[in-house]
């Protein structure tokens, strides 16, 4: 395996299947960032600038290998991976000539864990996966290197669980991100207990910290979840 916290876009527009993609190659210890149209991917990827992407071939606003092609032109390091249902060797050889491996669906979930891997491993050695731009949203901006978080140039402490929580608030950007998904993702929670309040509390703290030093950052959609204003 490449070197944990790598981070995967995995662009799918089918729910069940970027969830189970997102939760086994997370239990690999990548992080992981989903979209499910053209558009969403782009914006992510424009702001994060990810190690390696995952491309449904087909999607609902676009086609996977334009999105390829747009992405390679923005970053020319980055590993790509297609999932096609197409398995024509016509198509085969299509989707190779935009990245760098393909998996035909259906597929095992342990050979795209090892085919990300691979990928990795053969486009971006270690030392350069590590050394990433620093996250930044309006005026926060946290390094990824130093696990140091700034609003407004000013340091703001934050315990590991609160750099997490805020860490993927900012991968998700002004998009309101369900409760589950952050029990899912901060907590690391297969089953979501019903009455668990661990994520408003955790909110809570971080609005202290940051609203401190500025404007109020965070936005809750009740009944929903949380996001960046």
């Amino acid at each position: 395996m490449t070197a944990p916290g790598s981070t995967v876009l995995i662009v799918e527009d089918e729910p069940s299947i970027a969830d189970v993609l997102a939760i086994a190659l997370r239990y690999h210890r990548f992080e992981v960032m989903t979209a499910g149209t053209v558009r969403d991917a782009l914006a992510l990827a424009e702001r994060t600038r990810p190690d390696a992407a995952l491309l449904d071939v087909m999607l609902p606003d676009g086609d996977g290998r334009a999105l390829a092609r747009e992405l390679r032109a923005r970053q020319p390091d980055l590993a790509l991976v297609f999932l096609t249902a197409r398995d024509a060797p016509a198509e085969i050889v299509g989707a190779l000539g935009y990245g760098d491996d393909y998996i035909t669906k259906p597929f095992n979930i342990d050979e795209v864990v090892a085919r990300i891997g691979a990928v990795l491993r053969r486009t971006r050695p270690a030392d350069v996966i590590q050394q990433r731009p620093p996250l930044r949203y309006g005026d926060l901006e946290l390094d990824e290197t130093t696990y140091s978080v700034h609003r407004a140039g000013r340091t703001v402490e934050l315990t590991p669980t609160e750099y997490a929580l805020l860490r993927f608030l900012v991968r998700n950007g002004g998009r309101i991100v369900p409760k589950e998904q952050l029990l899912r993702h901060v907590w690391q929670y297969e089953h979501i207990p019903s009455e668990s309040t661990v994520v408003e509390t955790y909110i809570s703290y971080l609005r202290r910290k940051l609203d401190a030093l500025g404007a109020p950052v965070i936005t809750t959609r009740r009944g929903v979840g949380y996001g960046l204003t």
